[in-house]
């Protein structure tokens, strides 16, 4: 069974529909990455995966789980907001800002949502949050505060913050796209060390040596709808559809 099915997804913002039917699966320890020019509904579907945003038809879900909703009597009933949260924590997701505390250190950061969401013990946390840290290659900047840490550093701490979770996908939402070019491998890397060591992923970028060397499955976005979809080579190196020709002509 494939981790995530979205089936006909829709979703408008007033009189724009921003997704218009949308079709995916991804399979458990796969890597999807999901591109297209801006405006395409990429991070729209994104923050639907994780219900952040409420569609307006289809139906996502996570683990057989129907995402914002619960079944009964053959029924879904949408959830209340603490029970969204509550199924969130599966999820972890990674935004084009930090939003990282900036009154906490790094630390602290990671070690926010498994102590006051999960309940559980703080020494516990800590060592494991350290070892996260470190994972991110940033062990020794674990007492630093996020203005004492470049753009790279503090998207490194927010991958490990949301690792933090113990999540069972990871949704990566332009990652890179609000640093400098030279920072943008750092994170990179550590991206490409989860996809290695089998973390499910959705990843929204534009970084096509990452979609190509990486992903598992390509999928071109135009307009709110899948265009074409397949593996990197097949995407990236031979394009069937005019859009995805076009797009990758001016970007590669």
């Amino acid at each position: 069974m494939a981790l995530v099915e979205a089936v006909g997804v829709r979703k408008s913002f007033g009189h724009t529909e921003v997704l218009r039917g949308i079709d995916l699966e991804v399979g458990r320890g796969e890597v999807v990455c999901l591109l297209g020019p801006s405006g395409a509904g990429k991070s729209t579907f994104l923050r639907c995966v994780n219900h952040l945003e409420t569609i307006d038809a289809g139906r996502i879900w996570v683990d057989g789980v129907p995402v914002g909703f619960r079944a009964s009597g053959g029924k879904l009933f949408e959830l209340r907001e603490h029970e969204v949260a509550f199924q969130r924590r599966d999820v972890g997701m990674v935004f084009q800002r930090f939003n990282l505390f900036p009154h906490r250190t790094a630390l602290e950061n990671v070690m926010e949502g498994p102590v006051q969401v999960l309940r559980r013990d703080r020494a516990e946390v800590r060592a494991e949050s350290l070892a996260l840290l470190e994972r991110v290659g940033l062990a020794e900047k674990a007492s630093a505060h996020p203005a004492q840490l470049s753009g790279g550093q503090q998207q490194r701490v927010a991958i490990a913050r949301a690792l933090a979770m113990k999540p069972k996908l990871m949704l990566f939402d332009e990652p890179t796209s609000a640093l400098d070019p030279e920072l943008v491998g750092e994170v990179l890397d550590v991206m490409t060390s989860l996809a290695r060591d089998g973390m499910t992923m959705i990843v929204v970028t534009h970084e096509i040596g990452f979609a190509r060397s990486v992903a598992d499955r390509v999928v071109f976005l135009v307009d709110g709808a899948v265009v074409e979809t397949g593996t990197p080579a097949d995407v990236l190196d031979n394009p069937q559809q005019p859009r995805t020709q076009q797009f990758l002509a001016k970007v590669l």
